[in-house]
């Protein structure tokens, strides 16, 4: 795993800027400690961070061709290369080592662009190639490995894993985009393809650029989709064929030539990839669990997987302050980001960087195999719908809807509103409504009325009827995964695992997000992913000769759940940070909307934890790193 920068010039001619080029590179050293290297020639300069998984001692970059005019700077890695290389080799290309990157620089040299059908891995990489005159730059798949990229006013371009690395460019605006803030207090998160700056992007999951010198500035173009074909498997066959390619991808990841563990949540994912990965791995797997006190402890459950598979089992028992970490948070991720999960996600890495180097992990089981509550909820909204003609839904239900109040604090069988505001609305805002983090009203009240003109009726909703028309299917459940796929997966869920890990110079794997995986459980039928009231039915029951049913079939947990009360215990710095004067002369909130979620969280009659975290968290964005521009990036919290 590393961190990669660039700098390409219009002007085949231009002179790079060695010095910008290198601290570019430095502000991502988290991502690679082990080194660094650099490629600089007219009008081209390319800069990484390594650090050393895969042939330690031969996989240095940047990485060449046989005669030098292909360069290549790689951050992921690519578990088919083994056999990619012996198809290359047939093919008469050369190898001098043993690492995956110069498969990739020879995959290019016979195909083209479209050598990233041929890859099968994490992935964001820059390729120069003096003879043709192209930089190709890609992203993998799912988009598990991040790139940021944009202009200056001579149409420059500047690209690298992190904005901590654009944030080194002192040509390079960092204004912040009206709609990004909206979306951001929408999903908690800024959408891909958009970053918080108006002059940064983000190269979308499945997408490449290709430019040349004194060419037109192009556009990203897609290379994949997520299938949305329904496969035609009974259910014996479905089980027999999930678990072989599971086990088959789980242990594909085990390639290292450094120490490999696991985390542990005790959830049924993580417990899966554990169970399939101790069977491949030579002596005991090195497995990591973070607990916490209370309800939110799922560390029993992981001992009891941990001891049938011998494990060497590592558990940190912790508290985390959310108020101090949320300062932190935008210095980690280089925007605003929302997902308090984020804090232990930070430990657990920790931890485990302390005894291997690279980790496993249980992400994507829900997005593949449909384990959020909210799928069940949209496929029982979706019936109601076909029976209940639109306009009553929008006039009679709506306005029941708005009225019915908000009951935060009571039992969930009372809290109806969401349920009420989801049927009364046509099916992707329905959607939309049940993964939002703060209400389209909330957000509303919140915001200042210039900010509101400045938006001009921007609404962050409207990117959802866009995915499902882009979805290609009339499946109501393939629909919502794709979706997720789209925004939740690769803007939260991929975003935070891979700042948190790098963060700490750990490289996480995640089997369950092979495309091969995620194109066989899109596939699968609705009632082999949603039965009896039960998420991931196949998945689960593949595992079941794997896992005891106390792991498969228990209430799911989350990660951190008690964040309202511990925002209440420290109300008073919670109002100092959310009422400062960088967010009050920002010009984007309402000074007495804020106060109000102040008092009425710290009273108890609501519970306002999630806009006010995400409050908090745009604080410490405003505060510590939107302004004044850091000179050479952004310190990592250790």
């Amino acid at each position: 795993m590393c961190g990669l920068a660039g700098i390409f010039h219009q002007q085949a001619a231009a002179r790079v800027d060695a010095a910008l080029l290198r601290r570019m590179t430095t502000a991502l050293r988290h991502r690679g400690p082990d080194g660094d290297g650099f490629y600089v020639a007219p009008g081209i300069g390319l800069g990484h961070r390594r650090l050393a998984i895969i042939d330690i001692g031969g996989g240095d970059q940047p990485m060449y061709n046989e005669d030098g005019t292909v360069a290549i700077v790689f951050n992921g890695e690519i578990y088919n290369h083994v056999a990619l290389r012996e198809t290359l080799l047939a093919k008469g290309h050369v190898f001098r080592n043993r690492c995956d990157t110069e498969a990739i620089i020879h995959a290019w040299e016979t195909w083209g662009p479209d050598c990233l059908q041929h890859l099968s891995g994490m992935f964001a990489f820059a390729l120069w190639d003096a003879n043709r005159r192209q930089l190709f730059l890609a992203r993998d798949r799912l988009g598990k490995k991040p790139l940021y990229y944009g202009r200056s006013a001579d149409g420059t371009l500047y690209f690298a894993s992190e904005l901590a690395a654009l944030a080194a460019v002192p040509d390079l605006p960092r204004r912040i985009r009206d709609d990004a803030v909206a979306d951001f207090f929408a999903y908690g998160y800024v959408p891909d393809p958009a970053s918080i700056y108006s002059d940064i992007a983000k190269l979308p999951a499945g997408h490449f650029l290709l430019l040349e010198h004194g060419g037109e500035p192009a556009a990203p173009r897609r290379y994949w989709r997520a299938p949305a074909a329904e496969r035609a498997l009974d259910e014996t066959q479905a089980r027999d064929e999930l678990a072989a390619l599971l086990r088959r991808q789980t242990g594909a990841r085990l390639m290292s030539d450094v120490p490999l563990g696991a985390f542990l949540s005790g959830g049924v994912d993580s417990s899966a990839v554990v169970a399939l990965a101790a069977g491949q791995h030579d002596g005991p797997l090195a497995t990591f669990t973070i607990g916490f006190e209370g309800a939110e402890d799922e560390s029993p459950f992981a001992e009891i997987v941990a001891r049938r598979y011998n494990t060497a089992q590592h558990t940190d028992r912790t508290s985390v302050d959310y108020v101090e970490a949320a300062r932190t948070q935008a210095a980690m991720f280089g925007e605003p980001f929302g997902d308090h999960s984020s804090v232990p996600t930070h430990r657990v890495c920790a931890l485990t960087r302390r005894h291997v180097t690279v980790a496993l992990s249980g992400d994507g089981g829900d997005e593949v195999f449909a384990g959020y509550r909210r799928y069940r909820w949209h496929l029982l909204t979706e019936a109601v719908r076909r029976f209940i003609p639109a306009p009553l839904r929008r006039h009679a239900i709506g306005r029941l809807a708005r009225a019915y109040p908000k009951l935060d604090r009571a039992p969930r069988w009372l809290r109806a509103k969401t349920t009420l505001t989801e049927i009364s609305l046509d099916s992707a805002l329905g959607y939309f409504a049940t993964m939002q983090r703060m209400q389209a009203e909330q957000r509303r009240v919140l915001f200042a009325d210039g900010f509101l003109a400045r938006l001009d009726g921007y609404d962050p909703a409207a990117r959802i009827p866009a995915l499902i028309d882009e979805s290609n299917t009339d499946d109501a459940l393939r629909q919502a995964q794709y979706v997720d796929l789209n925004t939740w997966l690769v803007g939260d869920i991929l975003t935070k695992v891979d700042r948190t890990s790098m963060a700490n110079s750990l490289e996480v794997r995640c089997p369950i997000l092979d495309h091969e995986v995620v194109g066989f459980g899109l596939g699968l039928p609705a009632t082999l992913k949603l039965r009896g009231g039960e998420g991931k039915f196949l998945l689960k029951s593949a595992m079941e000769p794997y896992l005891p049913r106390e792991i498969l079939y228990r209430p799911k947990q989350g990660f951190a759940v008690a964040l309202g009360t511990r925002l209440r215990r420290d109300i008073a710095t919670v109002r100092a940070r959310v009422l400062s004067e960088p967010m009050l002369d920002s010009g984007f909130f309402r000074r007495d909307a804020i106060a109000r979620l102040l008092d009425e969280h710290e009273s108890g009659r609501f519970d306002h934890a999630m806009p006010l975290w995400l409050l908090l968290v745009f604080e410490g964005f405003l505060a510590n790193v939107a302004a004044p521009a850091p000179a050479v990036g952004i310190a990592i919290p250790a």
